[in-house]
């Protein structure tokens, strides 16, 4: 197969799909009696064994080798998968060399064979020059085992490779697999040009070494002058990054599997208890699969990458399961280099997928659930804003910046999309805050007015505009309840605004708040009294708060998303769309 240099990795990985789908098919048909697929299998085991030995010694023909029959396994499993069921595969793989009239079976399990050992060399050959390719092959032909899930409707929670990482020999690589994806993704390696992963000997090495050169050179100009077509808008042709990518995609594809029957999912275990290596406790955790990671590093990269969706669903993940990580984050004193990249995501709602959106919006809720953080972003000043365009930002606090985007965020969805599902959240995440608002930006101020104003005037048309008006109002109050004297560019606007509350003192769903708690003539009062006095006349509701919770089986939502984008960022991965069950092609 001829690859073009100057293209594209997914325009090159439909080419060699399209190629090696009628070698994959004739395989097929002979392979019960030339057992050619499990000889090539065997083949990249019995070189497995010496990988470290050979990274060692920098012996690249070897890897090169080693790295070539993977590459050949991966391509015709990949069609396999598409074109059998678990069990047939299974077949393939017992399948031996026989005599004409006779048939026989290996008993040995070489299926699993080829995933511990895929787990093996991920975990413990080092990341080199000449050990890129073969370790982003490892991590891409997991991913395409794990692909059955692709072609069914139905979430799987069985079958045989769901048995071989959760329950069998690979069970006990759990923690040191996900340890090692999650240092992928931090370390961000670009891959080597071709020069620096193999350089044919001046002597020359034999007409396979000259092969084994250029199929290298050939496929790994593909990856540094091209990369994965994906929708996420990371600039893979200027940045590119296969195996972190890759790496990360594994990672969320194996922390997604769902419980099995009788155990649940090690890998998502793994994922919610890992601790920072800086954590001298002695006490042993009571959860299995723990191990520890340099946090530091792992903020820093995830602060980094929040451009992609992948990057943010590891974010949101490790925010709403792994308490030790929320933790370290919300003690983080430049909070604002998380903040800002998901607050950029929001701002360009219209060039980002819904579920993309969604997970940055739940990570901002998740924050604000935290009382030391709302206060905190106040504190933050920050200095023109390039990326916000409405109005040129000088100067304005996170917690400012914050409360103009979600607002932004709801107009947005008011006049396009209408999902109630993503206004609930943008006014949870300003309740949340409420209570803290400090030093409100005049700008700021201005805006929660006027999305108070925009849905009064859609009051009549719209029931629901009931409830976001109500929360609006509560959010206002809350505000002034709490830190009336910290915001006096909110108390103009108000004051600026009276005629508006005037309006809503005769209808029954606010007249409760206008009359106790926003009414007219604490307004013309509130700069004056002090606190004593304002007691007597200001009614305080209860304390706005809301806290995320996942609905009910979450991988119906998770693991479509999950291989949406394997699907759409996978690098050097093409499906064709015919056959995909679980998403439909209009997903993210």
């Amino acid at each position: 197969i001829k690859f073009s240099l100057s293209s594209c990795f997914s325009a090159d990985a439909k080419l060699l799909e399209e190629a090696v789908v009628p070698l994959a098919k004739t395989l097929i048909q002979n392979n019960s009696r030339s057992g050619n697929f499990a000889a090539l299998v065997r083949v990249f085991l019995g070189r497995t064994k010496e990988l470290k030995i050979s990274t060692e010694c920098q012996d690249q023909l070897f890897i090169w080798q080693a790295h070539n029959a993977l590459f050949l396994v991966r391509c015709l499993l990949k069609v396999f998968i598409r074109e059998m069921s678990e069990e047939d595969l299974h077949l393939q793989f017992s399948y031996q060399a026989r005599a004409p009239g006779t048939y026989e079976s290996n008993s040995g399990d070489l299926l699993e064979e080829l995933i511990c050992n895929l787990v093996h060399l991920i975990v413990e050959v080092p990341l080199l020059d000449i050990t890129y390719n073969i370790l982003f092959e490892a991590v891409t032909t997991l991913l395409v085992l794990l692909s059955y899930q692709l072609f069914q409707k139905e979430i799987l929670r069985e079958g045989l490779v769901y048995r071989c990482l959760t329950r069998g020999r690979c069970l006990s690589l759990t923690s040191r697999l996900v340890k090692t994806l999650l240092y992928n993704f931090i370390r961000q390696e670009k891959c080597p040009p071709p020069a620096h992963i193999f350089t044919p000997q001046a002597d020359g090495g034999g007409l396979l070494y000259g092969l084994a050169s250029g199929v290298a050179s050939g496929l790994w100009s593909v990856f540094t002058l091209g990369g994965a077509g994906s929708k996420s808008g990371v600039d893979q042709e200027q940045n590119p990054l296969p195996l972190s990518n890759q790496s990360l995609l594994l990672l969320l594809v194996l922390a997604n599997l769902p419980d099995g029957l009788d155990c649940p999912n090690p890998y998502k275990q793994a994922v919610t208890c890992f601790k920072n290596t800086q954590d001298t406790s002695s006490i042993p955790s009571p959860q299995p699969h723990t191990f520890q990671i340099n946090f530091n590093s792992l903020y820093t990269a995830l602060c980094e990458q929040q451009r992609s969706d992948q990057a943010t669903l590891l974010l949101y993940t490790l925010l709403h399961q792994n308490p030790n990580m929320k933790t370290y984050m919300l003690s983080r004193t430049d909070v604002e280099n998380l903040v800002m990249p998901i607050l950029e995501i929001l701002y360009h709602v219209e060039e980002r997928n819904s579920h993309h959106v969604y997970m940055a919006l739940i990570i901002l809720l998740i924050l604000t659930e935290d009382d030391t953080f709302n206060r905190s972003i106040h504190e933050v000043i920050l200095k023109n804003i390039n990326w916000y365009t409405e109005r040129a930002l000088t100067e304005i606090s996170l917690g400012s910046l914050l409360i103009l985007v979600v607002i932004r965020t709801i107009q947005f969805n008011m006049t396009r999309t209408r999902d109630k599902y993503l206004h609930t959240n943008c006014l949870a995440a300003l309740a949340n805050m409420s209570a803290q608002f400090r030093c409100l930006h005049q700008y700021a101020a201005q805006r929660i007015i006027s999305v108070l104003s925009y849905h009064q005037k859609v009051l009549e048309s719209q029931n629901v505009i009931e409830e976001v008006i109500r929360m609006l109002l509560e959010i206002i109050n809350s505000c002034l309840s709490n830190s009336l004297h910290h915001n006096p560019n909110l108390v103009y606007a108000l004051l600026y605004k009276r005629e508006l509350f005037e309006q809503f003192r005769s209808h029954p769903s606010f007249q409760d708040i206008i009359e106790m708690g926003l009414r007219p003539s604490f307004f013309s009062l509130s700069l004056t009294l002090s606190r004593d006095v304002k007691m007597y006349i200001y009614t305080k509701f209860p304390e706005l708060k809301f806290k995320y919770v996942e609905e009910d089986q979450p991988e119906d939502f998770f693991i479509p998303y999950v291989w949406s984008l394997v699907f759409n960022s996978g690098v050097g991965l093409y499906w064709n769309s015919q056959g995909i069950e679980l998403f439909s092609m209009d997903s993210p």
